[in-house]
């Protein structure tokens, strides 16, 4: 009986609550830690340089076959889970041992991956001379240096291969960022301005100014750019004709001898050769590379820049416009507006907003603010662009302002707040000096309720910057073939669709045709994407301290 009181008594007490509440806190913190260290291995250790292994087995039909590759992941299975998915299993196996090989070969297997049993295993070992190839196109290729050549002319083999094979290869990585350089910056800008041109052009024709003086103006300034045009695709002719010559011959593990053009190939490298600190070079040359370069290989292979600068500048974007319409709706709703009714409903709905489904602000974003609003921009100031939409189709104002909207209500709760927080006898004292209610307001109460203000916009940011159903109705792609942002004017293109780092995981993870060629990229913008979100929280949580600290004298 004395022990049921107790029990009652310490119920009572509140002191189980808390500790449930800091056991769920601790379960939580667990979890996350977990899932970001787990995140950060994968990811991250994708970058590695890992041995080559080849190896001897025999297959089912008793023929000994040999392959080239990494190994990925290993798989133990329990005797009886094996037995029951049709695998022949003695007696005396207990478990069955599967390893992931990635093979590479793609163009000459048809696949980049192979499950070994080890039961079947008869010899492996890591050669030195293995070379993996990072192609452009195709995956990776695994398999032994033979020669290179020049033309149809071998000028290198055997142990000179190599050193030749480095010489070239960085010499056709310059040709190709030449090549690049051109077809992007220097025709991709005529390009551009072709289509200015056109649809100038256009607009005069519509507004039927367009006569023999402005066909002439025209036809001068197309002249230009067909000149500018001729000459760099004669530069053009010249930097392929020398990117394509060299090649590199290499023996696959069956024998058969491939020959691969240098333009191809952006690395290659000889992992079992390499010392620690050659691999630590290469790890940060490759994670570089990943953060610096576009995707390849529908965004199983390369870099992820785009998406990193269509994430940012989004949230910019995002931020620049929800926080003034979202001060203003507080300021509004705390300091001007009668408190009664209405006032409570309007409370009502935007507490409810926040709990609406993100999907939903995405059909909206298309329905209102693309085809309405950007049909009717379109109609207004760009007829000569009909039929092709220019604001009448999705992109990247329409997706800040959807997530704008989206995170609006946050705002608007955190600002009235802090306007709440602020004492009364600091309006009074305002108004008792001589200053306005606006002077009052905007010189000493909106600087005292600004770190609320922030602690809005960090938590805005972090909710738009994970997003991904709103973002796929409303201007996020797969590939998006140029930046938002580039050296033609307006320089800032608004109506540019974009990448993003949380649609590039879901399409990477989930739409990808190479499963297994894709996990680890999975793994790696997963955990960009938190550095990312945890970069931009951190620059806002730095600004609303220096605030609270400015503020904190004035408060007391």
């Amino acid at each position: 009986m004395l022990g049921v009181i107790l029990i009652k008594n310490w119920f009572k007490s509140g002191s189980p609550w808390i500790w449930f509440n800091a056991a769920a806190v601790s379960t939580c913190l667990i979890m996350v830690i977990g899932v970001l260290g787990l995140i950060m291995v994968r990811g991250v250790g994708h970058f590695w340089a890992s041995p080559i292994v080849q190896l001897s087995y025999q297959e089912d039909d008793g023929q000994i076959k040999s392959i080239i590759g990494e190994h990925v992941d290993t798989t133990v299975t329990p005797a009886i889970m094996a037995k029951s998915t049709g695998f022949i299993m003695s007696d005396k196996e207990d478990v069955l041992i599967q390893y992931l090989m990635k093979t590479g070969n793609r163009d000459l297997t048809g696949s980049d991956f192979r499950w070994i049993q080890e039961r079947n295993i008869k010899f492996q070992n890591e050669p030195e001379n293995l070379i993996v190839v990072e192609r452009r196109e195709w995956g990776n290729f695994y398999g032994n240096l033979t020669a290179v050549k020049e033309g149809e002319n071998v000028i290198a083999s055997g142990e000179k291969a190599w050193d030749v094979l480095q010489e070239r290869l960085q010499i056709a990585l310059e040709l190709h960022e030449q090549i690049a350089h051109l077809e992007k910056k220097e025709i991709g800008a005529i390009n551009y301005g072709l289509e200015k041109l056109r649809l100038e052009q256009r607009a005069l024709e519509l507004k039927n100014k367009w006569n023999a003086q402005t066909q002439k103006e025209f036809a001068d300034k197309k002249a230009a750019y067909d000149v500018d045009y001729k000459k760099y695709q004669t530069q053009l002719g010249e930097l392929y004709q020398k990117v394509r010559r060299d090649s590199l011959v290499a023996k696959t593990e069956s024998g058969a001898e491939l020959a691969i053009p240098l333009s191809k190939i952006v690395d290659v490298s000889q992992p079992n050769k390499m010392a620690v600190f050659s691999k630590i070079g290469r790890y940060f040359k490759k994670l570089g590379e990943f953060l610096s370069e576009d995707p390849r290989e529908a965004n199983t292979e390369g870099g992820i820049f785009p998406a990193i600068f269509g994430t940012i500048m989004m949230v910019i974007m995002m931020s620049i416009i929800v926080t003034p319409f979202g001060v203003i709706a507080a300021v509004y709703l705390r300091e001007y507006a009668k408190q009664g009714f209405t006032t409570r409903l309007i409370r009502i709905a935007v507490n409810n907003l926040a709990g609406v489904p993100s999907i939903v602000y995405g059909v909206f974003g298309l329905g209102f603010f693309v085809y309405i609003l950007g049909g009717n921009i379109d109609k207004l100031f760009f007829p000569e662009s009909a039929p092709a939409p220019v604001f009448g189709t999705p992109g990247l104002m329409w997706a800040s302002i959807t997530l704008a909207l989206l995170t609006l209500p946050v705002v608007i709760v955190s600002t009235e707040e802090g306007l709440a927080r602020v004492p009364k006898a600091i309006r009074e004292g305002s108004l008792a000096l001589g200053a306005t209610k606006i002077e009052t307001l905007w010189k000493t109460v909106l600087p005292m309720a600004s770190p609320a203000m922030m602690t809005g916009l960090i938590l805005a940011v972090a909710r738009a910057a994970g997003e991904v159903a709103p973002l796929m109705l409303v201007g996020v792609v797969k590939l998006a073939p140029t930046l938002p942002l580039d050296g033609n004017y307006p320089f800032l293109h608004l109506d540019r669709k974009f990448m993003h780092l949380g649609f590039h995981i879901y399409d990477v993870g989930f739409q990808s045709p190479n499963v297994e060629a894709a996990r680890p990229l999975v793994y790696a913008t997963s955990l960009l994407l938190v550095l990312v979100i945890i970069g931009l929280n951190l620059a806002a949580i730095l600004i609303r301290n220096h605030l609270r600290e400015k503020y904190r004298a004035l408060e007391g």
